[in-house]
């Protein structure tokens, strides 16, 4: 993975509004503060419109008898301590103080009569009243924004609502959060304490729902170290004073708060008071919508789409990924073009991965991410597709599009490490929390980021659920896990005494082991054709191995041995390549120890590598001739094909997030735009004729699919090899990499493989901009072997007559 640089931290002092975020606007005093948007609307069976201030009762609305305050008595007096925590927004259970209470006359203040205690908390107002049962009753304001009573006859709490009045004689009908019982289930508990709710973001986070009759949404945070948690948004002007405190749900660390009328669309964060007091606005780390960057609030959402890939879904795991097709076109989805939406790329994406032939698309992570440059590998709301390009249905109509155009969605997938901004996950309930402990765990040395505490069962729940979420909720197909060799070492990127050894003494992360099991399971167990791909760098045995022999569980592995010699060899000088020469054949060493990619990604066109075609020797001409034929060549090795955008039409620069491809070197309007588009027609018909011969993938990961014809052709910088199907047919693939062509070159292929063998594909063809050589009638076997020419810098696939 490219190192990336750290994130920014924009997040405001606690005590001001959210950036990004409705502010308040200037007040003389507290007491002339407009009234809060209360958090229920005029009529609790229906959502509140978002964003705009709640209605007094309307017009005409026939005056309802009133109970004067002082034919009722305050409820009993609250602890010192709990009103002090209650104010200070850090007490554990809010419900408790809040809400109704049956009380009877000998409990709490002498003389206080038996009946129903109701307790509001609403700074600013001057006034609040409890509509019950067909009558209004006055609370008395116990100071502090508290306002309290005793409702005499009432013994069971009713369907009651709060009238609140504020200084410039605006008031609001709303029904008060604190009557409602816990939105979450004992199970939905137990299964956050054991770390195995496989659905966690149905469980955590904001969720629109119908509790007790009333619309509303349930709030529900993981915090466990936090002293107090209140609810802080658009709906009270970002104000923490008028929060609304969250209860405790006991030893889980989950706190959790019912809020009438809150519905989609509204703005908000939490506020996290912290083991030393410590204050943090903080957005929820389970949001499933956020504002769009620089802007950092979370959004109440729910998704209304309608999928129409039944047939893909259905199919998509009909043939083990390892057994077919996979050619994967990687793209950077701001970039591709430039300012369009999910919806707009969903017109355009889909029409173009088909007309080239891939088989797949890479999408670099959608995951929402403050800092753009990071390409999206610094998340910080893992369960939210970036707003930069729409909402989450939008994203969703994307990868809809894509399936109906026969075209599956790979999404990258960071769980190695997240950056340090403090309104995210860093030190979330003002403790190390979803970062390791220990500094030497938890700082990752190379982007200024912090590594996942593996170990803990909470964390690790967070990160598979969101693997499945990804699968599950959006219909990806594919999770490819970003710098996985980060995470399987302690010592990674480390110099000595910088690292803390496992309990061996040796450098394995045994937790990030487990991890990784435990996700590549999970994911497999719950959503049938998915596979997982790991961007892993050395020789860690086992990542494509089942979990239950005891490897990690991936379905593929990036082959960056394959990338990084093959890029060697192209890029020298053809007089130099015999000197190189086992560059390229050492990957059959080991190409059958996993199951491979061979990535040509993001990574080796950025931070002065150059494109590919730059990376070439030679004159334009030359350039362009040796990736036809590196692609060739790529295309027929055993393992799956990845490729950047871009580099299908050989653009000349490096990439860059900005910009993206410089789609008008394929434009009428410029002189050249044949030579690339004549790649781009190379790269339609590689992955054309890939897809129908069953040769070039059903057998990428049997030693059986694959024999040398030619792998000592050093002095001629050639090279040949046979592919075979799972019937032994066999395909012929011959890379020339010199600038010369070779008349009358003969090759070894097996006796009985056919008598006459045809070119199905070549390199040098006039139409993709090449010299047109060519082997025009079927090349006759003989007993010494067949007999080609080979055109320069090409490579040519044969199959039988």
């Amino acid at each position: 993975m490219t190192p990336r640089r750290p994130s920014r931290n924009p997040a405001p002092p606690a005590e001001q509004a959210a950036k990004g975020a409705q502010a308040a606007p200037p007040q003389a005093a507290p007491a002339k503060r407009p009234p809060a948007k209360g958090p229920v609307a005029p009529d609790t069976r229906a959502p509140l419109p978002q964003s705009a201030p709640l209605p007094a009762a309307p017009a005409g609305t026939p005056p309802q008898p009133r109970t004067s305050a002082e034919s009722t008595t305050p409820a009993p007096r609250l602890d010192a301590a709990d009103r002090g925590r209650l104010l200070a927004g850090e007490h554990h259970d809010p419900h408790g103080l809040l809400g109704a209470h049956p009380v009877d006359g000998t409990a709490g203040t002498a003389g206080t009569a038996g009946g129903l205690a109701v307790r509001v908390l609403r700074p600013y107002a001057t006034g609040v009243a409890v509509v019950a049962e067909g009558r209004r009753t006055e609370l008395h304001d116990e100071g502090d924004g508290l306002f309290s009573a005793v409702l005499p006859g009432l013994t069971a709490v009713p369907d009651y609502r709060l009238h609140v009045s504020y200084p410039d004689g605006a008031s609001v009908e709303a029904d008060d959060p604190y009557r409602f019982l816990p939105a979450l289930g004992e199970l939905d508990l137990h299964l956050i304490g054991e770390g195995r709710h496989e659905e966690l973001w149905k469980a955590l986070g904001a969720e629109p729902m119908v509790h007790q009759g009333v619309a509303g949404t349930r709030f529900t945070v993981w915090a466990p170290n936090a002293r107090g948690v209140r609810l802080v948004g658009a709906f009270n002007y970002w104000d923490g004073a008028s929060g609304l405190p969250l209860r405790s749900l006991g030893s889980t660390g989950v706190w959790e708060l019912f809020v009438p009328g809150l519905g989609e669309g509204e703005l908000y964060k939490f506020e996290v008071v912290g083991p030393d007091g410590g204050r943090s606005m903080r957005a929820d780390p389970m949001a499933r919508r956020t504002q769009c960057p620089p802007e950092t609030a979370s959004i109440v959402t729910a998704s209304h789409y309608t999928w129409q890939d039944e047939e893909w879904m259905a199919h998509r795991g009909d043939r083990p990924v390892h057994e077919a097709p996979f050619s994967v076109y990687e793209v950077h989805l701001p970039s591709w073009r430039p300012g369009l939406t999910y919806r707009e790329l969903a017109v355009e994406l889909p029409k173009y991965v088909k007309e080239l032939g891939f088989t797949h698309v890479e999408l670099m992570p959608v995951s929402e991410h403050p800092f753009t440059p990071s390409w999206g590998y610094q998340v910080t709301s893992y369960y939210a597709p970036t707003a930069r390009l729409g909402s989450p249905d939008d994203f969703r109509f994307l990868v809809d599009a894509l399936h109906r155009a026969g075209v599956g969605v790979i999404v990258d997938w960071v769980p190695a490490h997240f950056p340090k901004d403090d309104w995210a996950l860093a030190r979330f309930d003002g403790t190390p929390l979803y970062e390791h402990p220990d500094p030497r765990r938890a700082e990752h040395p190379d982007w200024g980021t912090l590594e996942f505490d593996y170990g803990r069962t909470e964390v690790r729940n967070f990160l598979v659920a969101n693997a499945v979420y990804w699968c599950q909720e959006f219909h990806i197909d594919g999770l490819r896990v970003d710098a996985v060799a980060s995470m399987l070492y302690l010592d990674y990127s480390r110099e000595g005494g910088e690292w803390l050894p496992n309990e061996h003494g040796g450098r394995e992360n045994y937790d990030a082991v487990g991890f990784l099991q435990e996700m590549n399971a999970t994911v497999y167990r719950r959503c049938p054709g998915v596979v997982t791909i790991a961007e892993e760098s050395t020789a860690w045995e086992g990542v494509t191995r089942p979990t239950d022999s005891g490897g990690l569980g991936f379905g593929l592995k990036w082959n960056m041995g394959w990338m990084h010699d093959s890029l060697v060899y192209v890029s020298k000088e053809p007089v130099h390549r015999k000197y190189h020469h086992n560059e390229m054949t050492f990957s059959m060493v080991y190409a059958y120890s996993e199951n491979y990619v061979l990535p040509i990604s993001h990574d080796e066109v950025v931070h002065g590598k150059s494109s590919l075609v730059t990376k070439m020797p030679g004159d334009w001409w030359q350039r362009r001739a040796n990736q036809r034929a590196y692609l060739g060549y790529m295309w027929a090795h055993p393992g799956k094909q990845l490729l950047f955008m871009g580099q299908e039409f050989a653009q000349g620069s490096e990439w860059s997030e900005a910009h993206g491809p410089e789609w008008w070197l394929t434009s009428d309007d410029y002189h050249s735009a044949g030579d690339h588009r004549g790649m781009q027609a190379l790269v339609a018909e590689l992955n054309r004729v890939y897809t129908a011969t069953p040769p070039l993938w059903e057998r990428d990961t049997d030693p059986r699919g694959f024999q040398w014809s030619l792998g000592d052709g050093a002095e001629d910088n050639v090279f040949a090899f046979l592919r075979y199907d799972a019937q032994g047919a066999p395909l012929l693939a011959v890379s020339n990499f010199c600038p010369v062509v070779r008349e009358d070159f003969r090759l070894w292929v097996p006796e009985d493989a056919a008598a006459e063998w045809a070119e199905v594909l070549n390199t040098d063809e006039a139409r993709f901009g090449g010299s047109d050589v060519r082997n025009a009638e079927p090349v006759k076997t003989t007993p010494d072997g067949i007999r080609l020419t080979l055109p320069p810098l090409a490579t040519v696939w044969l199959r039988p007559a």
